[in-house]
């Protein structure tokens, strides 16, 4: 029995050893598998660490590189601001004279809206002196008299005086014994006239014009009626001309040019008549009616003041080749008596002469003979040698030079 219990303690002994050792395991188990989680964990936050240590280098890195970048851009932007300090002055002052620019531009924009008021009042004004102006053209005087002022400024713009180059509103009869009184009668040289007439219609210019400015407001108004307007006006203007052909004021003075100035006191009043009919000018032309706007007739004046300057140069040399003539005349009459002169001079020389030999010979001897004390209070007075000069000049003899003598005597004169 005993070796059986030997055996049994000996395998309860193995089992227990074999417990025991599995046991162990268990345990040992157990804790490796705490270990390899503990070191997992600290494998992890190893990772982790190195992740961290490797961000804040990466991040070292980084800043250097940016502390080197900044003190680089530093360095330059103390170089640029160096660089840009006369710029910053420069616009410092563009700043001031901007400052200035603004206040000036201020000032001007309050300078303007007080200008544009004040054109706004004087347009107003403008525009009110304008329809009492065409209200009053509306009349056949006021008409007539706004086309003399007109023809008035442009004599005397011409440089023309009143009453001695031009006459208003002269008296006269034409070819048919009517009495006609013509606005203006221009005296030409040669004691000729030339005749202009102020007064021209204007109604439908006018209405023309009227309608042209209220045609903004009425989008629906056609031209046509402007067309009318304007036809009417040309109508009218040759009408006039034809009521001028017939007065025939070229008969007044029997001595001016055959034809008639039709003044036109405003250059678009012609202008318009013309546009409307092409044909009215050469339609006044064939009735011996010249139409003039201002521009034209001032330079028809300036023309006739011009003739009358070289007529008065004229004048003055045909009056001076007269004085001329009548001192080459005269000139000819002294020299007739310079020579007389001369004649009775030599006669008085050789008479003189002739007395002082006497003296010589017969006076003197006889009174040295009474005073034989004293013969040095006598004194001989002498004889004159000088003969005088004759007149040689063909003028002056009373004889009419020929060209020759002229030509010799000139010839003498440049030489001397």
């Amino acid at each position: 029995m005993e070796p059986f219990a030997v055996i049994l303690a000996l395998l309860m002994l193995l089992l227990g050893a074999v417990s025991g050792a599995a046991a162990v395991y268990v345990v040992l188990r157990r804790r490796s598998a705490a270990l390899e989680a503990d070191f997992d964990g600290v494998s992890q936050r190893l990772s982790e660490v190195s992740a961290q240590f490797a961000a804040a280098d990466a991040e070292r890195r980084l800043l250097s590189a940016q502390n080197r970048e900044l003190g680089m851009s530093r360095e330059q932007d103390g170089s640029v601001l160096r660089a840009l300090a006369p710029v910053a002055e420069k616009l410092t002052a563009v700043q001031q004279q901007v400052s200035l620019l603004e206040r000036d531009r201020l000032e001007q924009y309050g300078q303007l809206a007080q200008q544009l008021q004040e054109a706004r009042l004087t347009d107003e004004q403008l525009m009110r002196s304008t329809h009492a102006l065409e209200s009053a053209l509306r009349s056949n005087s006021a008409r007539g008299q706004w086309g003399e002022v007109q023809l008035r400024r442009v004599v005397e713009a011409a440089g023309m005086m009143r009453h001695v180059d031009f006459h208003e509103q002269q008296h006269g009869t034409s070819g048919a014994e009517a009495a006609v009184r013509p606005d203006l009668v221009v005296q030409l040289p040669g004691d000729k006239q030339l005749v202009v007439d102020a007064k021209v219609p204007l109604s439908a210019y006018l209405e023309a014009q009227e309608l042209g400015q209220s045609a903004g407001d009425k989008p629906g108004l056609s031209q046509a009626a402007l067309q009318n307007l304007m036809a009417a006006h040309a109508k009218a203007l040759k009408s006039h001309v034809d009521a001028l052909s017939t007065k025939k004021y070229w008969d007044i003075s029997g001595n001016s040019p055959e034809l008639v100035i039709c003044f036109v006191p405003a250059e678009s009043i012609l202008a318009a008549a013309l546009s409307a009919d092409p044909a009215l000018l050469d339609h006044a032309l064939s009735r011996n009616v010249v139409l003039a706007s201002p521009g034209t007739l001032l330079a028809v004046l300036k023309s006739v003041a011009f003739t009358w300057r070289q007529d008065v140069l004229t004048d003055s040399a045909r009056e001076l080749f007269e004085l001329a003539r009548q001192l080459y005349e005269r000139m000819g009459t002294l020299g007739d008596n310079v020579g007389k002169l001369g004649s009775a001079l030599k006669s008085s020389v050789d008479r003189y002469n002739a007395m002082v030999g006497t003296l010589e010979a017969r006076v003197l001897p006889t009174a040295r003979k009474l005073n034989a004390l004293d013969t040095s209070g006598l004194v001989t007075p002498p004889a004159v040698q000088v003969t005088p000069r004759s007149v040689a000049a063909p003028e002056l003899q009373g004889t009419e030079p020929g060209p020759a003598e002229l030509r010799a005597a000139v010839e003498e004169e440049d030489a001397a």
